[in-house]
């Protein structure tokens, strides 16, 4: 395993910042989850008005799957050696706390730099290391998508209201920004033998999702709302709907080369020679009329007919899946994406791996995701607690077990 002996302590809660930590664990990192004593609040995201219903803690399944879990009241005095000698032993200290909770308990870097000079120090923010907004709190909704002019961009039509994110959609992208900056500063500390710190933001990481337009708009180009399907400016990068009720979207980009095996695919010779779409600048100038013949052909047959004619005419295009559509998706299945699950408790076969992949090194096979302070007294262990000390530490309320923690196994 590439990140074997690696030890990661996730002292973050819900999503952007752990899922590096998970990451991580993907490549046989060890992560130890430190909780406090009532678990991180991500463990209660699912029951939130609006998430899928379902009888199983599927956030965290994905998420902490193969993780540790410590409960430690890092609030409480009496925890903090426990906290020191952890960070002694630790390689990567990943938090997205605020910056004001972070010096409260004394977890900034400056704070745990000079317990371990190796120490890679991840942080993750919602709006950045300074400025007006450092502690300014914020989701993925807010700080990624919102802020950084995505949702106003993604729109079904220029009078269309600005679209809603879906849970973690920003967050496992800017998990990615910070597992990339962390394997850096392990890098940088081969080279050196010393840690450092490293960031990343989802602002930062929702800007730069956003890019392409921003870019364009800093540079004076004029950045329109996109128009509704029906008036698309491009009749062959758009969507349309089977005569199954199934959609996808068409990409021929390379518009002059795949004309030719478009008009194949529909079995209309007629369209090459009407004079409005003979070429790229009469389609151009007859889009509309364009986009409502497509409308009438791909009506006309199903999406799998048309995923068939498509393909054999070497097409670009892409179908809109449903989400009952992914765990049979062979494509999906055989290069990894989708990969097996091995948790009892979690009512799937199947997790979502995370996109990053070395040729010739197999990552750690998912597991169970941790009960609340599963493995506390294990972990505490290894930095040198005996058990007179640790039930010391449990007796006074700064460490918890599974069989204290929330009053119940397994919350």
């Amino acid at each position: 395993m590439v990140l074997a002996g690696i030890r990661v302590l996730d002292v973050g809660s819900y999503v952007a910042g752990p899922a590096a930590a998970t990451m991580m664990g993907d490549f046989g990192a060890e992560v130890i989850k430190i909780e406090p004593p009532d678990g991180d609040p991500y463990r209660n995201l699912h029951r939130l008005p609006g998430s899928p219903v379902g009888d199983r803690d599927y956030y965290w399944v994905l998420d902490s799957r193969n993780k540790k879990s410590l409960v430690l009241d890092l609030k409480r005095p009496e925890a903090r050696d426990a906290l020191e000698r952890l960070v002694r032993s630790a390689d990567v200290f990943l938090t997205n706390m605020p910056l004001d909770v972070r010096a409260r308990l004394g977890i900034r870097w400056a704070d745990l730099e000079p317990l371990n000079a190796r120490l890679v120090y991840a942080s993750l923010t919602a709006y950045g290391e300074s400025g007006p907004e450092a502690n300014k709190t914020g989701f993925d909704a807010t700080a990624w998508w919102a802020r950084t002019g995505l949702m106003d961009n993604v729109r079904s039509g220029p009078d269309a209201p600005p679209a809603r994110s879906i849970p973690g959609m920003g967050d496992h992208a800017t998990a990615m920004a910070l597992f990339g900056a962390v394997m850096m500063a392990l890098y940088q500390r081969e080279r050196t033998g010393k840690g450092g710190m490293v960031s990343t933001s989802l602002m930062a990481a929702g800007l730069w999702s956003n890019a392409m337009y921003v870019q364009a708009h800093l540079c004076g180009a004029a950045v329109r709302q996109r128009p509704p399907r029906e008036q698309a400016l491009n009749a062959l990068g758009n969507m349309y709907r089977c005569g199954d009720d199934r959609w996808f979207i068409l990409a021929a980009l390379s518009e002059e080369r795949q004309w030719p095996g478009l008009v194949r695919a529909f079995e209309r010779p007629d369209l090459a020679e009407d004079a409005r779409f003979a070429t790229l600048e009469a389609r151009r100038k007859h889009v509309h009329g364009l986009v409502a013949e497509l409308d009438q052909i791909f009506a006309r047959r199903p999406w799998a007919e048309w995923r068939e004619r498509l393909d054999a005419e070497g097409i670009t295009f892409g179908g809109i899946a449903k989400l009952e559509d992914l765990a049979g998706d062979r494509q999906m299945l055989e290069t990894g994406a989708l990969t097996l699950l091995s948790d009892p408790d979690a009512g799937a076969a199947l997790t979502v791996n995370s996109p990053v992949f070395y040729e010739g090194v197999a990552k750690v096979a998912p597991g169970r995701a941790p009960r609340i302070g599963e493995h506390t007294d294990d972990v505490l262990r290894t930095c040198g607690y005996g058990e007179a000390e640790i039930e010391a530490l449990r007796r006074a309320g700064v460490v918890a077990g599974p069989q204290v923690a929330r009053g119940r196994v397994g919350e």
